[in-house]
This record gives C-alpha cells, sequence and structure tokens, in this order.
C-alpha cells in the first residue's frame, strides 16, 4: 500500500512537471509572436513560433487535463526507468519527446523500410502472459551481400537503426496501454551463426539501436532471452553492459544451444513456439491454429517409456497429430492399434531416433475401423523429458 502511494504521489509529480512544461512552452509562443506592426516591412521574415497543440506519447494523451487513460501506464514507465526519481524521469520523457518529434517517429510506421529485412527481426505469436515475442534473426547477416547492404555506409547504417525503430513501433501497436493490461515485449534474441565481434559495422550499430532503444522506450522490453550463445558473445556483452542500466541487464536471459528448447517453453506456450526451437508452431500452417487449444504435456523419466493413446473411434476419419520432446534424443514409433482383438496392429511410423536436429513429429492415419493411435517413446537417457502433443479429428471430406 505504501509503495502504491509512492507511485502514484511520483507520478502525480511527473505530471505536473508536463503540465508545467506545456505552459513555459505556450508562454514561449506568447513571447515570439510579433508585435503587430502597421508598415510591416516586406524584406524581413518575421518568426513565428507554434507549440503543439497537444502532447501524446504512442498515442497517449500526456496532459493531465486530457484524463487519458494510459497515462498512469506511460508516465510510470518513465519512472521505473529511472528508479522513480521524479526530476530524472521528466527529464526523460521531454528527452523522448524532443527525439521523437526531431526524428519524425510519429509518421515512421507510413515509411517503406527494411524490405531486404523481413527475415533479421519480426513479430510472432505471444508469450504465457500475453507479451507480443520479438524475434531478432543475428545469423542472417552471415550472408555477406546482406551485410553490406545493411551496414556498408554510414547512410544505410541509419536507415537500419530507422527501420529497428518501425518495427519497436509495430510491436508497441500490439499492446495495452490500459491499467493491468499487457504493455511490454518478450525479446529472443537468436545468435546462432552470428557474426563474431569483428564485424565492427554491425558491433556499432547494434551499440547504438540498444542505447537509443533504452533511452526512448523504457520498461518495453518484458524479458530479453538471448539464445544459441557463443561464448565469444558473453566477452561482447561485457562491454556493452556499461552502457546499460542495472534494470535493463535484469531483465536478460542467456540460453546455449543445448538450452533453447526448454528456455522458450518456459515462457512460451510451445503452440507458440516455432518448430524450428522446438515448438509446434509452423509458418502457414493448415492443420493446427490458436483456436485449437493448448497443447497437453507428459514427462518421461529417464530410462523409461511412456505411451500416449489417443482414440480414433470414428470410421472414416483422419487423425493429425503433433508432438515434441524437450532435449530430444529419444526414440518413438507410431502404430495404430485396432478396437477389434482380431484385427492387426498397423505401424504408421517404425521405431525411429529422434536427433537434436530434427523438427518436431507431425503424422497423420486415416482409419477403416475403430481404434486408436498409440505413440511410445522411450527415453534412454538419465535426465527426464518434456513431450507436448496435441491432435484433431479430421473427416476425408474436410482433409
Amino acid at each position: 500500500m505504501k509503495k502504491a502511494a509512492e507511485e502514484e504521489e511520483q507520478k502525480e509529480q511527473v505530471e505536473k512537471a508536463v503540465e508545467e512544461s506545456k505552459e513555459e512552452e505556450s508562454s514561449a509562443e506568447e513571447v515570439a509572436k510579433p508585435v503587430e506592426d502597421e508598415n510591416p516591412d516586406p524584406e524581413v521574415a518575421v518568426p513565428i513560433v507554434v507549440a503543439d497543440e497537444d502532447i501524446s506519447l504512442w498515442g497517449v494523451p500526456l496532459l493531465p487535463s486530457k484524463c487519458a487513460e494510459g497515462i498512469d501506464v506511460v508516465l510510470l514507465k518513465f519512472l521505473r526507468a529511472r528508479e522513480f526519481k521524479v526530476n530524472d524521469a521528466f527529464e526523460m520523457l521531454r528527452n523522448t519527446l524532443r527525439w521523437r518529434k526531431e526524428n519524425k517517429i510519429d509518421s515512421i510506421l507510413e515509411e517503406e523500410l527494411g524490405g531486404d529485412l523481413s527475415q533479421v527481426a519480426y513479430m510472432d505469436g505471444v508469450d504465457r502472459e500475453g507479451h507480443p515475442v520479438c524475434y531478432n534473426i543475428y545469423g542472417v547477416f552471415e550472408n555477406e551481400e546482406l551485410y553490406h547492404k545493411t551496414f556498408g555506409t554510414e547512410e544505410k547504417r541509419q536507415q537500419f537503426l530507422r527501420w529497428r525503430f518501425q518495427l519497436m513501433e509495430k510491436g508497441i501497436n500490439k499492446i495495452d496501454f490500459k491499467p493491468g493490461g499487457v504493455s511490454s515485449l518478450l525479446q529472443i534474441t537468436d545468435l546462432k551463426n552470428s557474426p563474431g565481434p569483428s564485424k565492427k559495422e554491425l558491433r556499432l550499430a547494434t551499440k547504438q539501436a540498444v542505447g537509443l532503444l533504452q533511452d526512448n522506450y523504457p520498461e518495453f522490453v518484458a524479458r530479453n532471452i538471448f539464445i544459441n550463445v557463443p561464448f565469444w558473445y558473453y566477452a561482447f556483452n561485457a562491454l556493452l553492459s556499461p552502457f546499460l542500466t542495472q534494470r535493463t541487464k535484469s531483465k536478460f536471459l542467456f540460453a546455449r544451444p543445448a538450452r533453447v528448447t526448454e528456455t522458450l517453453l518456459k515462457y512460451i506456450p510451445a503452440e507458440q513456439v516455432p518448430v524450428n526451437y522446438g515448438g509446434l508452431k509452423r509458418e502457414n500452417d493448415s492443420e493446427f491454429s490458436i483456436e485449437d487449444g493448448p497443447v497437453s504435456e507428459i514427462f518421461i523419466k529417464g530410462g523409461s517409456k511412456e505411451t500416449i493413446e489417443i482414440p480414433q473411434t470414428e470410421v472414416g476419419t483422419m487423425l493429425v497429430w503433433d508432438f515434441t520432446v524437450s532435449g530430444w534424443e529419444v526414440s518413438y514409433k507410431e502404430e495404430f492399434v485396432p478396437i477389434d482383438e482380431g484385427s492387426y496392429t498397423i505401424i504408421v511410423q517404425k521405431e525411429k531416433k529422434m536427433s537434436v536436429n530434427e523438427e518436431p513429429v507431425r503424422n497423420s492415419f486415416k482409419n477403416n475401423e475403430p481404434g486408436k493411435i498409440v505413440i511410445t517413446i522411450d527415453n534412454s537417457a538419465f535426465k527426464k523429458k518434456r513431450v507436448m502433443y496435441r491432435h484433431k479429428i479430421k473427416s476425408f471430406s474436410s482433409s
């Protein structure tokens, strides 16, 4: 209760500072207005200063007189970013407004930027708490042609930064500034095959982007997860660390290649994790969608087997299923077992080892008699494995 009261008081102080800043701006406008001259000299250009009619940020009016619903959420972002130091928070807010105006950020979504960078960073799905997820894929810059096209000149590097700000604005469009709503993003940075620190242009652009995003988009990243982290990156991060606030660094999480799937599944549902990271989300999936509901899961102890049984009792249907194993390195087989004991079991997939680099399994079976699909998973390792699966029944006519 005391902390909430303190936050409310500090927020009101920032609101007051914003109002006073607006009044100062209006006063400056009055001072700058020229005194009317009955015989103006047409050769003399008279400067006219026009103050903004309103101050807003991400579509939220900041003046207390506007009573905007999202004002508390926006102002608290700046307060938290500056450890609830009112003067520092107000200065940060004012600098952000100035930066946005100078760089025309409010109209950046209308610009055509980053046509070749669609695979470098993109928004895809939400995490378990509803945060939109932004993926950053640095391995794309292993392509020398794309690297030079993106960072070859200072102008190109500035365009890259502008494209990155545009992506941030797109992400912000997906969040909610209502009190209690989701008002931040989850960042996933994939460093697999990423160019090393020898790539000076990328290193400098990254440093500049991190600084500007930190200064002008406070508290918009709920968590920053780095995956497929090579050893050299820890040294690079140590060099970058002095330029980051402690609050920003506290949101960083690093995962080596062997723990990518496990780490992502801790924060993102399996149906929202792309298949290339061990999840069940496929691009342009014609079989499953979010509307099909959550994924089921089981755990298999080390040195043991478990079965997943999926009924398929209606004749003339097709059963489709997905499953993935966190940690991989298990063996599995799939069978159709008829209800009629006099019928033969049909092998759908003979026993096969699931390797580390293998995508999640998807299979289907059309039945001519009632029965069930039985998936047997053998975990010969010492460590227990987590299995996530889903299924749906389709009639032949809808296949």
